[in-house]
């Protein structure tokens, strides 16, 4: 042992010795860094982030994406301060203005990823697709050198092989049920239309009903057209349907407001730190101040959707039904910043004339805002299970005296929840699965000449055609080899809606949004408890006139 223990001391001397070594080399190292000067920055107020990126740009280890940098940071910033302020790099900012404006520059095709193969739903009418004979049903398998069918593309890549600049061309290569190879087609690439009132028509005589999927610049023209013709086959009691509308320009809105409100009600008004507060009112001039409202909004409906729905309401104009609003009640003015890009900054809020604030709280968490909605659901407030929909228990007042409460977007006066019936599940999957759309397609695409000809129209369609047993049985038999198990209790219950949904679609696949929502609508609650509202049949506490 004695021996063993003489044959480790050399080895512990010099564990001893290197570790002595290491302290006295980083002590020196220390004094070393104390001693050495250090390099101060100096930049003026209000210019450090510009400085950080500089200092990042010269010395950081690795390469950096400066674009990306920026667009992050100014993201977090700007969250930091609402979820609604933003920057837009130029791409974003582009895509923007098309939606804004109501148009954009491509091809003209409706389009539907179906098997991995960019599928042509519909054709825009009268735009260049249609005019060089590219049909519902075609298959784009070449756009250009370029072969975009079985490449697993998102949308997002599709859409920059077909959309260009006015007067670009593209030759198309098209796969077309009949006939043998490819057919090939040149394009010229034009400014394309994009409409915002995506439906109206007569329910039943004296009702109509008016669908707004967003607020564009031309959305007012739209909906005032719309209403005319309405007015002209008597339409007297009318459904505003602002469900999933996400909003938009505010100018449009007013238009709309202005056409619908008495001389003098307060539309909307604004105020903020460093933006006086500013009413805008009707002028009394609008046609179809006698008309009869209904609303109908939901929890994706916001900004202009909630301005309009909240003067409505507040002017005591008609009924709000469905469920409680999004809650986006900030004004954001856009600022170029000369590079493409573009900054909207939260200037003000909106307030419905009552004196209510649009915007729910928010506490500097982006995500937990963005989840507000699924708390909602899970909380039982749109199922119905918890009726406290308000956070504000302050009172405001209507123009005829009853109470509204603020506090996160428009609480309805008639409250719609989801269904929770299980066995609405199946149907629920589906339309989820994606099973209806495809079933639906290829049905349409398979036997278009024969529907177009027994159904020469939508209003031909949607009075005459059936989805008969063979059809619907069809329909369920391609569920259960996608793996979808047949529900026999589901669908002796909800049956006649999955016809109706089926039906809805291929009606779609025809005749675009005029062969669906008038099909549709008849299998959904919403819509039918405001038909109920409008025609009596369902009082509505507090709210009179109608």
């Amino acid at each position: 042992m004695e021996e063993m223990n003489r044959n480790r001391f050399p080895w512990i001397f010099v564990a001893l010795v290197f570790a002595i070594g290491l302290l006295a080399g980083a002590f020196m190292m220390q004094r070393r860094v104390k001693t050495l000067p250090r390099q101060v920055i100096s930049y003026t107020q209000g210019s450090k982030l510009g400085v950080v990126m500089q200092l990042i740009e010269a010395n950081y280890v690795d390469t950096v994406n400066e674009e990306q940098l920026n667009t992050e940071g100014l993201t977090a910033i700007l969250h930091s301060l609402d979820p609604h302020s933003a920057y837009m790099p130029p791409k974003d900012y582009e895509a923007a203005e098309e939606e804004i404006q109501g148009n954009f520059q491509g091809i003209g095709v409706q389009f539907r990823v179906i098997n991995d193969t960019v599928t042509v739903i519909m054709p825009i009418s009268g735009g260049p697709s249609e005019r060089v004979g590219v049909l519902a049903g075609d298959r784009i398998i070449m756009a250009g050198p370029d072969t975009i069918s079985g490449k697993k593309l998102n949308t997002d890549d599709i859409v920059k092989k077909l959309k260009g600049p006015k007067g670009t061309k593209v030759k198309l290569g098209l796969s077309r049920t009949g006939t043998e190879g490819l057919v090939w087609v040149e394009v010229k690439r034009d400014v394309i239309p994009t409409y915002s009132v995506d439906a109206h028509f007569v329910v039943e005589p004296g009702l109509g009903y008016v669908k707004v999927s967003k607020f564009a610049a031309n959305t007012a023209i739209e909906f005032h057209a719309a209403l005319a013709d309405l007015a002209e086959e008597g339409v007297e009691k009318l459904i505003i349907d602002l469900r999933s509308n996400g909003g938009g320009l505010l100018t449009p809105c007013l238009e709309m407001a202005d056409m619908l409100l008495g001389e003098g009600d307060v539309i909307v008004y604004t105020e903020g730190r460093n933006r006086r507060r500013s009413e805008l009112h009707a002028t009394g001039q609008g046609p179809y101040q006698g008309m009869e409202l209904a609303v109908l909004l939901d929890e994706w409906s916001a900004s202009a959707s909630e301005i309009l729905a909240g003067a409505i309401q507040d002017n005591d104009r008609g009924v709000i039904l469905g469920r409680r609003s999004f809650g986006k009640g900030l004004v954001q003015e856009q600022m170029d910043l000369g590079d493409g890009s573009a900054l909207r900054l939260t200037v003000a809020r909106y307030y419905t004339p009552s004196g209510r604030c649009i915007q729910k709280p928010y506490d500097g968490s982006f995500e937990e805002y963005e989840e507000d909605v699924i708390r909602r659901y899970m909380s039982g407030e749109m199922t119905g299970e918890d009726t406290t929909l308000h956070t504000d228990t302050v009172a405001y007042y209507t123009k005829n005296g009853r109470v509204v409460y603020g506090g996160g977007g428009i609480v309805p006066d008639v409250l719609l929840p989801y269904k929770t019936d299980s066995l609405f599940v199946y149907m629920n999957q589906l339309s989820n699965r994606g099973y209806s759309y495809d079933y639906s397609f290829n049905y349409t695409n398979k036997h278009r000449k024969e529907l177009k000809k027994a159904y020469p129209s939508a209003e031909a369609f949607t009075r005459d055609f059936e989805v008969d047993d063979a059809l619907f049985e069809g329909f369920i038999r391609y569920a259960e080899s996608k793996g979808l198990a047949r529900d026999t209790a589901s669908i002796a219950k909800y049956g006649l809606e999955m016809r109706l949904t089926l039906k809805a679609l291929i009606g779609r696949d025809l005749y675009d949004d005029a062969g669906f929502y008038p099909t549709y609508l008849q299998k959904d609650d919403d819509f039918l408890e405001a038909v109920k509202v409008l025609k009596g049949e369902r009082e509505v506490e507090g709210v009179s006139g109608l």
